[in-house]
Formats: structure tokens, sequence, C-alpha cells
């Protein structure tokens, strides 16, 4: 019951937090693309949302931990901070583009990048269904394993693939060229995360060192 109550609470809040975001900056709400992006964000979040609370309790818990506060390495903080820095700054930058009118980027492309940031977040899920233990902090639980089977054969950091997916989607999909600029230190950011967040799992996760071996490829099959 308190985590459906959390649930709810924070869903509401970053709702009106993502409209702040965006309609302050664009000095409007006739902004048509902000809407639908609004909604495909919401959905392609709260449904997978609503199918862990019912079959893995445990992950969705898992995942409400997020946040600098919530990690334990420092430059976790620090790198976490800055990844909700570049998002908003992002979402922010890409609705004063349209209030500013620098960017004129089709309705088809807008809705690509809709797709794209809804792919982006059910790959993000899709992992958390194949991998439990993908939380939002970078942690080693007891009995933890590691997981080698789905996306992770592929790529080391599956859900990393589908935050870069959404990052790409979201400046698109609010109808700015000029937004896809924050992608770049959006990528630097995810890159000093993984290294990072690699340093502790061949540490501390029995067997990683080992999947490390057999997986070369971090983020981007046949490039890093």
């Amino acid at each position: 019951m308190k985590t459906a109550v959390r649930l709810t609470a924070s869903s509401i809040f970053g709702l009106a937090s993502l409209a702040v975001i965006l309609f302050l900056p664009a000095g409007t709400l006739h902004y048509w693309q902000a809407w639908v992006f609004m909604a495909a964000f919401t959905t392609a979040s709260i449904i997978p949302t609503i199918y862990l609370a019912r079959t893995n309790p445990a992950a969705l818990r898992r995942r409400m931990r997020a946040g600098p506060r919530a990690e334990t390495r420092t430059a976790q903080k620090v790198i976490i901070t800055g990844s909700f820095v570049d998002l908003f700054a992002m979402m922010a930058f890409s609705a004063f583009d349209h209030r500013m009118g620098w960017s004129s980027a089709p309705v088809w492309l807008c809705l690509v990048g809709d797709v794209l940031v809804v792919t982006g977040l059910s790959v993000a899920m899709l992992v958390i269904v194949e991998n439990s233990y993908a939380a939002a902090t970078i942690t080693v639980e007891a009995g933890q394993q590691v997981a080698s089977g789905g996306l992770y054969q592929f790529v080391r950091h599956p859900m990393y693939v589908g935050n870069v997916i959404m990052m790409v989607g979201v400046p698109l999909a609010l109808g700015s060229y000029w937004g896809l600029l924050f992608v770049i230190p959006g990528i630097a950011v995810l890159v000093f995360r993984i290294l990072d967040e690699e340093e502790l799992l061949i540490q501390d996760l029995t067997g990683y060192r080992e999947y490390a071996q057999r997986v070369r490829y971090r983020l981007v099959p046949h490039v890093w």
C-alpha cells in the first residue's frame, strides 16, 4: 500500500514538474509537441510500472530508489546529478527553441521523436523485467547474480542503450534541432557512469569479470 501511495504521489509530482519544465520556457500552452510528448512519456512509463507492481514489486521498489541522494558512491552522486541536469536542460531548451522559432522540425519528425522516447523507455523497462536487480542506483545486493540473457547478450549495459535512444528522441519530439546538442554531454555522463559502475561490479559481483570478457561491448555493439 505504501508503495502504491508513493508511486501515485511521485507520478503526479513528476507530471506537474514536466509540465513546468516544458510550458514555462515555451511561454505558451499552445505547444502540441509538448502535449504529445508528455502523453507518450507518461504512457510508456506508467504501463510497465503497473506491470512491475503486479509481477515484481521488489524490482519496482529498487527503481523507485533513485536520484543523487540514493547513490552510495560519491562519483555516482555527481554523475547522476549531471545526468538529471542535462535532461532537464535539454527539455527546457527545446521548449525555448519552440518559443523563439529557431527550429522548424516537420510533424513526421516530431512523431519519430515520440516513437524513440517510447522505444527507449520500453528498452529500459524490458531490462528490468530480464534483470530484477537492475536498480536505479549503483549497488550489488546479497544473492545477486550476473544477468547474461536477453539484451545482456549483446551489450553489458542495455538499460543505458534505452537511455540514449530516449535522449535522441526528446528534442525531436519537442520539435527542436538545437536540443540535440545536449545529447553529447548526456552520453558523456553515461560513459562515466558505466566506467565507475563496472569498477564496482568487477570487484563485488561474482562472475562479472568473466561476463565482461564474453560480452565485449558496453553500450554499442562493435563500437564500445
